[in-house]
């Protein structure tokens, strides 16, 4: 049978042990597409052959699996998180009575995080294939004015292995939406969250390479044998109006002055009270320096914008000291 677009999915599984295979748990709200990486290496030999020989060999294998651009969701956002920023898949209760958990997931800075790794099964009705020790390479995070926020994210695995998807039911999810979102901006000293920048806040594009890459070693395998993580980077570009806020981060720039940035995306109401949070939520906190500001644009309708890139550094000036952390809060008890 001929493959249907319509017919393509993903679906994710949680691995107990890093690179044993297991069966999807979840059918992901978003596309994988599986891209096995492993090359032919065709030895130059001087054989008397113009055309060459086909003899090769494939040294080592390695898959990647790019997630395109979707809409990110309170309830699914997680697995990437899990898989390269922290090991964090199980929720801690938001208190008091409400129905919410929440999941902090704190970027490494004198030692690295442990992760998670994922079997990752997609396809369409024609063939499925699954991808195992799926850990996150890189992933950005979009939101502009009138929209769902973005998430793309590229993945590593060992192998790529025909299957058969894992017969699952559809779980409800909820997007997160730009127009819920909050910026802040304070002293380095000061308060995370404390001053928000009102009437500004066009569009954010956060960046990360998580720094989480695959080790070969000579281990009886061509596939590689763990992985680590090495320095991540933490880019996050914030569209501003051309106002006084935007003027104040050319002022930033130019001092080298150090911020705390926070964005922070409620979504519906959570039930019960005495929590530490109401609603459904997304918040992005980080100490940073601004890295560029680019030249005055426009937005289409003649007005005047300015796209300022803060690039997240591990400082002592706040209380506690902060790099940067993602924290998530939605109503599952465990993500998978």
């Amino acid at each position: 049978m001929a493959g249907i677009r319509m017919l393509r999915k993903a679906q994710i599984g949680l691995e107990s042990s890093a690179g044993t295979a297991v069966a999807a748990t979840a059918i992901y709200r978003g596309l994988a597409l599986i891209d096995d990486q492993s090359k032919p290496v065709f030895p130059v030999e001087d054989v008397g052959y113009l055309s060459g020989t086909n003899r090769a060999y494939i040294p080592k294998t390695v898959v990647n699996v790019s997630m395109p651009e979707h809409e990110a969701t309170f309830e699914q956002l997680g697995y990437v998180l899990s898989a390269g920023v922290e090991d964090v898949v199980t929720g801690t209760s938001n208190g008091g009575t409400t129905n919410g958990y929440t999941y902090l997931y704190t970027f490494p800075t004198t030692a690295a995080k442990t992760l998670k790794s994922y079997t990752i099964e997609a396809g369409d009705n024609t063939q499925a294939e699954e991808v195992e020790y799926a850990q996150v390479r890189s992933f950005n995070l979009t939101g502009a004015a009138g929209e769902a926020v973005k998430l793309s994210a590229d993945w590593f695995g060992r192998n790529r292995t025909k299957t058969t998807f894992t017969s699952l039911s559809l779980t409800d999810v909820e997007e997160i939406l730009f127009q819920n979102a909050k910026l802040y901006i304070d002293a380095a000293n000061g308060t995370i969250g404390a001053t928000r920048a009102t009437n500004t806040f066009l569009g954010f594009d956060l960046s990360v390479k998580t720094g989480v890459v695959p080790v070969w070693t000579g281990d009886g395998s061509k596939a590689f044998s763990f992985s680590k993580t090495v320095m991540p980077e933490i880019l996050l570009k914030v569209t501003f109006e051309h106002d006084a806020v935007a003027v104040a981060r050319k002022d930033d720039f130019a001092a080298g002055t150090e911020r705390l940035v926070s964005i922070v995306i409620t979504g519906s109401a959570l039930t019960g009270t005495g929590g530490t949070y109401t609603t459904k939520l997304l918040r992005i906190n980080m100490a940073a320096k601004i890295d560029s500001i680019e030249p005055m644009g426009e937005d289409g309708d003649g007005d005047n914008t300015v796209q300022v890139t803060f690039r997240a550094r591990f400082s002592t000036a706040p209380n506690p000291d902060l790099f940067a952390n993602i924290l998530v809060c939605n109503t599952l008890a465990t993500l998978v």
